[in-house]
């Protein structure tokens, strides 16, 4: 029987630092060897083939051996040690010393590891044809490959007895956000949401990660996006539950988090079965009492904070560790971001829905409708953007209008801070394109039917056949054109309320209307509105009269009578069934 344990010896002890896992080096190597040889079956674990890999010669493995000559202590346990200074090249050198000389296939192979470079061997050894073939890491990298199925995992903490720490995030997300805004980093909550939890499991077991702030309230929170640069505040909640993250609810203001999150730990910290490491990701120097009684506790403490926006004290603190989230993020700033967004696609992700830089287009026009000028100042938008609730506060008004002016949507004409909107930014165009129409058709159908308001649903079918919303990211399905008509009712432009079902009185519907000051400020109708009485009968008309009156219905005609026509003539009947 031939079997083989592969040690990678690089990753191994830094998985084992960044957790703050001490482990004995020479244990460490007789406890995988023998625990290898016992899950192939073999008698003895001198019928076992070990390998140590590493870049054995850089003082890094040392160090994280303790200080001790690691290559002799996996060599004194029975292990050939190979040595690689490039990790990319690791499976190719594999491949041709041990594995391509030896004429048996293997019956068993181990990979101790929680890096991709040696998975390729996966493939590559020859195996028989019931072989095993098991990966042994801190987290499995098999997750979502090929092998998931066929190669087996198992935590090699687990296998030896390590005891592993378990980790308690509780993270000020409204401090960060604003923190990381300030520091002109886009927050791409995808990526940071994935960063996080990635860098709180080096640590240990994560057994609990809050984030707190004042989900749901519009404006509250600096612009949140993903990575196709569509904002995301009103999903937050639900992305960050999809992350195992509760997000708790806190009012906005800086004091609300603080209590919350101060209380949660010393609750948390109470309990016997209570974290071994306590991440608090602020910059506050509120938590210093927090940090002090959680070293009387024995605790590790990491404070995640953003670099200028963390105190001093905490950063003073000898008692914390103070990482910054930028290091670990790679967060883009706005700058960089609006080139991606704009150059690499070249267009707007797949669905365009409403978003923050929707208000500021919407409420700039609203805006230069009413001054009948197209440049505004800053201020002015700001305060506009407040009123109208996109923003809870002047602060978040002048962080939108300025991330904005850094996307290219709004552009600075003069030194004292006048605006105008860029007419050809994408998201400009488009959100302007999808304005217009629905207003146009809202406006159509009052005046032409002489309604006091449109059915919800009959808005809807109306703008599904709206051709002129047929571009990219636009006019998906019912759930768009509802996420659209409600966002124009959030900015005032249209009009929703609830009336009695015409035939069950006693059920309400929702209708739309246009807001009685519309001809005053709250925008311009769109331009070239056609406006023909509705005569009381179609009898009479020709196909061409009525495409000029109604041309959906002109044009719903004419296929019909070419449906017919084709009926009849094809089988030489004088009827056609309805």
């Amino acid at each position: 029987m031939s079997a083989y344990l592969v040690v990678d010896v690089d990753d191994l002890l830094q998985r084992f630092d960044k957790r703050g896992i001490i482990v004995d080096l020479q244990e460490l190597a007789v406890g995988l060897r023998g625990g290898a040889a016992l899950a192939a079956g073999l008698p003895s674990a001198d019928q076992l083939r070990a390998i140590a890999v590493a870049n054995w010669d850089t003082p890094h493995v040392q160090s994280l051996g303790a200080g001790v000559d690691a290559r002799r202590v996996f060599e004194a346990a029975g292990y050939e040690t190979f040595d690689i200074s490039h990790r990319e090249s690791m499976a190719d050198a594999l491949i041709m010393h041990y594995f391509s000389f030896d004429p048996e296939p293997i019956d068993e192979l181990i990979l101790v590891t929680t890096n991709p470079d040696l998975i390729p061997l996966v493939r590559r050894v020859q195996t028989t044809r019931h072989a095993r073939i098991r990966v042994w890491g801190s987290e499995d990298v098999l997750k979502g490959t090929e092998f998931a199925d066929d190669v087996i995992f198992q935590p090699v903490e687990t296998l030896l007895g390590i005891q592993t720490k378990n980790v308690a995030v509780y993270i000020d997300f409204e401090n960060i956000a604003i923190s990381l805004k300030e520091q002109g980093f886009v927050i791409n909550l995808d990526h940071l949401i994935d960063r996080f939890v990635q860098r709180a499991k080096a640590y240990g077991h994560l057994v609990k990660m809050a984030a707190y702030a004042p989900w749901g309230q519009r404006g509250s929170l600096p612009p949140l996006v993903d990575s196709a640069g569509r904002e995301i505040a009103d999903e937050a909640p639900s992305r960050l539950m999809l992350a195992s993250i509760d997000p708790l609810f806190t009012l906005p203001g800086k004091n609300s988090a603080d209590v919350r999150i101060a209380r949660d730990v010393m609750t948390d910290a109470s309990h016997s079965d209570a974290a071994d490491v306590f991440i608090i990701a602020s910059g506050d120097r509120d938590f210093n009492d927090v940090i002090n009684s959680l070293k009387t506790r024995n605790k590790t403490i990491i404070v995640w904070g953003v670099r200028g926006s963390t105190s001093r004290q905490l950063e003073n603190n000898p008692s914390v560790t103070v990482e910054y989230i930028e290091d670990f993020t790679d967060l883009q700033t706005h700058e960089s971001f609006g080139a991606t967004y704009i150059d690499e696609t070249g267009e707007m992700p797949a669905i365009f829905t409403p978003s923050q830089w929707s208000s500021v287009i919407i409420q700039f026009d609203r805006l230069a409708a009413k001054l009948d000028t197209d440049v505004i100042p800053m201020q002015q938008l700001i305060q506009q953007l407040h009123d109208v609730g996109a923003v809870v506060s002047l602060e978040r008004g002048e962080d939108l209008v300025s991330q904005a002016m850094s996307l290219g949507i709004l552009k600075a004409i003069s030194a004292s801070g006048d605006l105008t909107l860029n007419p050809e930014h994408t998201i400009v165009q488009k959100t302007r394109l999808i304005r217009d129409r629905i207003m146009l058709r809202v406006y159509n159908t009052l005046d032409v039917r002489n309604w006091e308001y449109v059915n919800y649903g009959f808005l809807l079918k109306g703008l599904a056949m709206d051709y002129e919303l047929n571009c990219s990211g636009c006019n998906l399905n019912d759930q768009w054109r509802s996420d659209w008509i409600d966002c124009l009712v959030r900015e005032g432009i249209l009009v929703r309320e609830l009336v009695p079902h015409r035939h069950n009185p006693e059920d309400l519907v929702p209708v739309i209307k246009l807001p009685t000051e519309i001809e005053n400020d709250a925008l311009p109708l769109p331009p070239a509105i056609p406006h023909h009485e509705m005569p009381d009968s179609w009898e009479g008309l020709s196909l061409e009269e009525l495409y000029e009156i109604e041309p959906e219905t002109a044009n719903m005609a004419q296929r019909v009578v070419v449906s017919v026509e084709q009926f009849t003539s094809f089988r030489n009947f004088t009827w056609c069934p309805l």
